[in-house]
């Protein structure tokens, strides 16, 4: 009697022992991240016959219990990978906001202080020194154009640097799950019970760390070994065997890196913004915010270019010369080849380049041309629409969309073409980058007009005359021309421009007649105009005898500052997207797409983060440790340790009675 007593003693002292020390490890680790609660699981031992009945044979501890819930662990896991995406995005948002508020702001400061200075040509022509300041705006504007695209190159490569390092972290850890894994297949026998529960607590933290990085989904098979699958259920480790992610520079763009996975000497690419986690933010915003942002910036950039010079050209400066550029031609050779970017398995090798031939049809939109094996195929990778460009050399190696899109695509060197070569399309690339003011001399600011009109003063209608283009300023101020317009007709208006000197029955330039309420476009002289005038109104003139009459004739003088004011007038135009925004109110609305999209990922993260506790909570409900419940079963356990003790001692007194009595 007293054996058996002594014996569950002595079971129920050792179960409060582990019980006590499973207990007092659950304390140790309170502050352990990744350690789920423990619990030593007691069960009765089996009863001994003892006549008819059955006497209790104390306890033991079955296991050590590991409490994990994978529904609350994956709905963690699950949050996890949402927050690592809505934090990095917000993150590289808010940045990109910022860059856009103060470069974006020193642009239109610097774009408002050009034409302060241009305005102040406009009203003092013939002073050098305001036209020294308007080249040192100039100058200003594009530094900042040069410093905002220096800006997106310098995100850029942050982004891909993060990425890189995100990688060799996942790749780190993918190698540490396999051995986590074999050390579990190892450890595990067909007649152990047990769990080992430290190191299912180090995987799964791991596997959390993931989560942060990617979306995470995980299977376990019968020997406790995990499978872990990244994004949309590529395989990162098999068991034992890891995978790991490699960077490789991007094709066609270098700068866009790609990431593989790797499996020995095989890899398969892999679409890094389906991954999910941060991984999944770093390329979206790379890929997409940053991308279209930079886009605009160059559009706007190469619309000031394309204006200004445009606007320049058709005036003289003050040495009655042509005006010349004064930013960096938009269609320099640099800058159109730098718009064609070829892909590294094409087999042929045409070379080609981007011509820009209207910039207020330029989109943001992206593009790639791929050669079919007998045409060229544009295709719009932002809508998805395509459209054939006929093949090669056909008719001159230049081809054009339609509609038009602002730009040509033209072959330079016409080598031989394989089908499936492709090359992908950015018409304003580097347009920011690459912007310089490329004018030094005040005095070759073409502030005169080259050609004016002056109506006579025995006109008595509304109608007039507009010089609507100059290509050749030089040549225009020569002419001495006059324009007389009539009702020949009721309803219709003839018209006739002639060499003032030898005005008709002698040849005219040019005569035509429109209907009332129209006008008329005159090239001057027709085929390869010098300059373009318009007739336009109600002429009230009847009869032949009743001619309204204009003469244009050369207008150019130091102080002629008229071309000047037209040029100060594109700052209120509008130019880009499709004519509809001027220069500052396109840089205004990049500027506050990006804070829109600052704003809403800002709203994103808390609702990522507060769905994130909620899981979290939830998960630590069950696994995490309560220190007042660890505390409450340690004193029970205490208490049945001593009590436990109680029955040895008890058993101990009577194994001596016995003993005593048979001395």
């Amino acid at each position: 009697m007293s054996v058996s007593l002594y014996q569950t003693g002595v079971s129920g002292l050792l179960a409060a022992q582990q019980q006590l020390a499973t207990t007092g490890n659950n304390i140790s680790n309170v502050n352990t991240d990744g350690y789920n609660r423990q619990r030593a699981d007691q069960n009765a031992a089996v009863g001994l016959n003892n006549g008819n009945n059955y006497i209790g044979g104390g306890t033991y501890i079955q296991d050590i219990t590991r409490l994990y819930d994978q529904f609350s662990h994956k709905e963690q896991l699950m949050n996890q990978s949402n927050l690592g995406n809505a934090d990095s995005l917000h993150a590289r948002l808010t940045q990109l906001d910022q860059v856009m508020s103060t470069s974006g702001n020193a642009v239109v400061g610097s774009l408002d202080k050009f034409y302060q200075a241009l305005n102040g040509v406009a009203d003092n022509p013939n002073d050098s020194g305001l036209r020294s300041i308007v080249l040192n705006q100039a100058n200003v504007l594009s530094n900042d154009f040069n410093e905002l695209a220096k800006n997106f190159d310098n995100m850029n490569k942050s982004i891909n640097g993060e990425i890189e390092q995100v990688a060799n972290r996942v790749s780190e850890i993918s190698k540490e799950l396999a051995k986590i894994n074999e050390t579990i297949m190892q450890s595990q026998s067909p007649t152990q019970a047990g769990q080992p529960n430290d190191l299912l607590d180090k995987r799964d933290q791991l596997v959390g760390e993931l989560s942060e990085y990617t979306r995470v989904t995980t299977v376990k098979d019968a020997n406790n070994v995990m499978t872990v699958m990244i994004g949309q259920g590529t395989t990162l480790v098999a068991g034992i065997t890891p995978m790991t992610l490699q960077v490789d520079a991007g094709d066609p763009d270098a700068q866009q890196t790609e990431l593989r996975l790797v499996s020995g000497s095989s890899s398969v690419a892999l679409n890094g913004s389906a991954l999910g986690g941060s991984l999944a933010a770093s390329f979206e915003f790379r890929d997409e915010h940053l991308s279209q942002t930079r886009t605009e910036i160059d559009r706007l950039a190469m619309a000031i270019s394309s204006t200004l010079n445009d606007s320049q050209a058709s005036g003289l400066d003050l040495n009655a010369l042509q005006g010349a550029n004064i930013f960096t031609d938009i269609n320099s050779t640099q800058l159109q080849q730098g718009r064609v970017l070829q892909h590294s398995d094409n087999s042929g090798n045409t070379q080609a380049q981007i011509t820009i031939t209207d910039v207020s049809k330029l989109t943001t939109d992206e593009y790639e041309i791929r050669f079919d094996g007998t045409n060229f195929m544009l295709n719009n990778l932002t809508s998805g629409t395509s459209e054939n460009l006929g093949p090669p050399g056909a008719p001159s190696g230049t081809h054009t969309p339609s509609p038009d899109l602002g730009f040509s695509f033209v072959e330079t060197s016409t080598g031989p073409l394989q089908a499936g070569d492709t090359f992908s399309i950015v018409p304003t690339k580097n347009s920011a980058a690459l912007m310089e003011t490329t004018l030094t001399d005040g005095n070759a600011i073409a502030a005169s007009t080259a050609i004016g009109v002056t109506p006579s003063s025995n006109n008595v209608s509304d109608g007039k005359v507009e010089i609507t283009n100059v290509t050749n300023p030089e040549a225009a101020k020569a002419y001495d021309v006059t324009v007389d317009v009539y009702e020949s007709a009721p309803g219709t208006f003839s018209y006739r421009v002639f060499n003032t000197a030898t005005p008709p029955p002698a040849p005219s330039i040019a005569t035509g007649s429109y209907a009332a309420g129209s006008s008329a476009v005159i090239d001057i002289p027709s085929g390869t105009p010098d300059f373009q005038i318009e007739i336009k109104g109600d002429l009230s003139g009847a009869g032949t005898n009743a001619r309204e009459t204009f003469t244009l004739g050369n207008a150019f003088g130091v102080g002629n500052g008229n071309h000047a004011v037209a040029m100060a007038k594109t700052q209120e135009e509008g130019v880009t997207n499709g004519g509809k925004e001027t220069f500052s109110k396109s840089l205004a609305v990049s500027t506050s797409v990006v804070g829109s999209k600052a704003s809403n990922a800002n709203l994103t993260a808390d609702t990522a983060q507060a769905l994130f506790t909620q899981a979290y909570n939830r998960n630590q409900a069950t696994s995490g440790v309560n220190l007042d419940e660890e505390a409450a079963n340690l004193l029970k356990y205490q208490q049945a340790y001593q009590a436990a003790s109680q029955i040895i001692s008890t058993a101990n007194t009577l194994f001596d009675t016995i003993l005593s009595a048979v001395r």
